[in-house]
């Protein structure tokens, strides 16, 4: 389904999240009562819940605010606009990730970035769908090109998690973390994911599209087919009014130097931050690479940002990629 304009119009009326009587929206709309119901009716098909009273109107049942290039470039620094080549932001995608897939395919620029009010199939790791409710979280990617192969870049999705933690925490978030290799954690739920898609040479120039999924705020309603423990900014800090667009703004302003300046610096520049947000060491855990487990005791990241396992035998084991469970995470 996409949004109409008609419906964006209406959807910037009541994204204050207070009551608009059936008049007042026909008039403003020039629309007649039973268009103005259908239009709503069709908002709640993109999951925009709203309410009815008799004699005070209608109202979303949660405020909104949809993203705004002017809010969000506000927010940069003069370093991280000139490393921006194009900003898009779209009402409807089938992914961002894809998106800047194929982008790239087509000699897109360095510093291409992406952000979408809703993801209609959505990607997580492993083929997993994420999940994208309209205009409630960031769905975002970035298209960057490195002049050296893809292992010049390795552990770059963990770089990415420390300049994830550094927008949050500048966005006044506390108890939050990072499981390795690309998760964003709090209280042993997952709060954001990170994928990075990489093509090219071998031994030559490569682009990677850097996606991160951060919930705001997931509708109950939106999270039956989520196969792990779940949470969202509004339940981590109890606040229900989050700006969207001051954090999409701190995330390109942390996300984009790290990303411009990793293939000089590499992961060793990360590491002991990342350890620092480590929400996995010392907790008994099960890796899995493909359908094979591996169970020992997490002894965090070593200085290439590869996983230590203490297995049951008291050796230590490296892995360098798989899927990592431990108590409340899948």
């Amino acid at each position: 389904m996409v949004i109409s304009e008609t419906q964006k119009k209406l959807l910037a009326i009541l994204a204050d999240g207070q009551f608009h009587s059936g008049t007042e929206l026909a008039d403003t709309m020039r629309l007649s009562r039973a268009a103005i119901w259908k239009q709503l009716n069709h908002l709640a098909e993109l999951g925009l819940q709203h309410s009815a009273v008799r004699g005070r109107g209608y109202r979303l049942d949660k405020p909104l605010e949809l993203l705004a290039h002017a809010e969000i470039e506000a927010v940069l620094s003069e370093r991280v606009r000139a490393l921006i080549s194009s900003l898009e932001i779209h009402d409807r995608i089938h992914s961002t990730n894809s998106y800047l897939v194929e982008r790239a395919r087509q000699d897109a620029r360095s510093g291409a970035v992406c952000f979408a009010e809703h993801q209609s199939a959505g990607k997580g790791r492993r083929g997993r769908q994420w999940v994208s409710p309209y205009g409630s979280n960031i769905y975002l990617s970035i298209l960057w090109r490195f002049q050296q192969g893809p292992a010049a870049i390795s552990g770059l999705s963990l770089a990415i998690g420390v300049a994830v933690m550094r927008a949050l925490k500048q966005h006044d978030v506390e108890d939050i973390g990072l499981k390795w290799p690309n998760d964003i954690y709090s209280q042993g739920k997952k709060l954001g994911g990170i994928l990075v898609e990489v093509s090219g040479e071998t031994d030559g120039p490569c682009s990677a599209v850097i996606g991160l999924g951060l919930n705001l705020f997931l509708p109950e309603a939106e999270t039956e087919n989520i196969d792990q423990a779940w949470t969202d900014l509004s339940k981590v800090t109890g606040r229900h009014r989050l700006s969207r667009n001051r954090l999409a703004g701190l995330l390109l302003e942390h996300l984009l130097p790290v990303i411009a300046d990793f293939e000089g610096v590499g992961i060793q520049a990360y590491v002991d931050e990342w350890r620092a947000y480590d929400s996995l060491k010392g907790k008994a855990a099960t890796l899995f690479i493909g359908t094979q487990p591996f169970d020992g005791i997490v002894e965090g990241i070593n200085d290439d940002g590869t996983l230590l396992i203490k297995r049951s035998d008291g050796s230590l084991q490296t892995f360098a990629s798989g899927e990592v469970s431990f108590s409340g995470s899948s």
